[in-house]
């Protein structure tokens, strides 16, 4: 979208006048005006948790106003399993920044569903669709694992699950999802 151009004294309907002079449509919000930059110092850990690891929220609603994103980092410790959990309605990308970590999941497009294991390294990507209970396993003695993660919704959905088999997923929201 680009800025418009109206000579000095005119105010055309639809628009609102920035400190700096610029003219932007009215639905245009403060937080949607200009880029916004969250250092390695700035990440916050008041998100919801999974035993086993430690998020880190960079983008989300309440820090940006990010309206259809949420991004961070997740930290899992030498030696270490997260436990179960999914994130109900959101679509999440993950990126290995360091470690090894190994993402299981119950793969049900075979005969029988079976427990899967992704082996992965850093530089890979794993796209993590809606609703899969998964876990995180970092089995590196001594090194940590973190990854960056990116979902389709403005903060972090986590429903954390006793298994991975499916029991405890309710795609419609109800109690038994949270």
């Amino acid at each position: 979208m680009s800025a418009v151009h109206v000579p000095a004294g005119s105010s055309p309907d639809g628009y609102v006048r920035t400190p700096s002079g610029v003219l932007l449509p009215v639905d245009i919000d403060p937080f949607h005006r200009r880029l916004h930059h969250i250092a390695p110092s700035g990440l916050i850990g008041q998100t919801t948790q999974t035993t086993g690891m430690q998020r880190l929220e960079a983008i989300s609603g309440k820090t940006v106003g990010a309206t259809n994103l949420w991004m961070g980092q997740t930290h899992v410790p030498a030696a270490t399993a997260s436990a179960n959990h999914h994130h109900g309605e959101s679509e999440t990308a993950i990126y290995v920044v360091s470690g090894t970590p190994v993402f299981v999941f119950v793969d049900l497009d075979g005969g029988q569903p079976i427990e899967t294991r992704i082996q992965t390294a850093p530089g890979d990507y794993v796209f993590v669709p809606p609703f899969i209970p998964h876990r995180e396993e970092n089995p590196d003695p001594d090194v940590e694992a973190v990854v960056v993660i990116a979902r389709t919704t403005q903060e972090a959905i986590v429903v954390n699950v006793n298994t991975l088999d499916w029991a405890e997923v309710h795609a419609d929201g109800d109690a038994a999802s949270r």
